[in-house]
């Protein structure tokens, strides 16, 4: 079993902002994979189903960003899932250009809340993480995640969907360094 997180918040007044490309990476796979995405369980709503053989569950944590670990401890707890090997995290980067994706196969959380929450929350950072870019902060960083992307950006944001995915079935079959070979190109500005 593995599990796929992705972050962001969950009222509707924060569709389509910076910090909830989390969120929109797991309705990508939702709807590439045929997983509805609409059970509550444990602080989120979660779907599950197969995707290249392997049972997955996809989640949106429903806590908010900024305590995302409340819902992944209980998911990880309860599926006796081993995040260094069974779940990838997906959130928003802003020290990438929009539209980039960067995989680890561990790390710190960068600055981002959601991360420090579940790494606080799991003792570890051991577990792999798929970074979106949203653009650098040019001002003030609240403003700037929970701001929407301009037609340009959203475009780029969308494309990256297709790398998100092929990230996550890379991950799936057991080949991260293969991820992150084809994904942490150089940045395209």
């Amino acid at each position: 079993m593995y599990l796929i997180v992705g972050l962001g918040n969950p009222e509707r007044k924060y569709d389509g902002t910076r910090h909830n490309v989390g969120f929109e990476a797991i309705d990508a796979i939702s709807k590439q994979f045929g997983i509805e995405v609409n059970h509550k369980e444990h602080k989120g709503i979660v779907g599950k189903g197969i995707i290249n053989g392997k049972k997955v569950i996809l989640v949106k944590p429903q806590t908010y960003m900024n305590l995302s670990g409340e819902c992944v401890l209980p998911l990880t707890d309860y599926y006796e899932i081993d995040p260094s090997t069974e779940m990838v995290v997906i959130s928003d980067d802003v020290s990438l250009s929009t539209g980039n994706i960067r995989v680890r196969k561990k790390g710190s959380a960068g600055g981002h809340n959601g991360l420090k929450n579940i790494i606080n929350l799991l003792g570890t950072n051991e577990f792999p993480r798929i970074r979106v870019g949203v653009g650098e902060c040019e001002g003030d960083m609240i403003a700037h995640v929970l701001g929407r992307y301009d037609a340009e950006d959203r475009e780029r944001v969308d494309a990256s969907m297709e790398k998100v995915i092929g990230a996550v079935e890379l991950f799936l079959d057991g080949d991260l360094d293969a991820a992150m070979n084809k994904y942490n190109k150089k940045e395209e500005k």
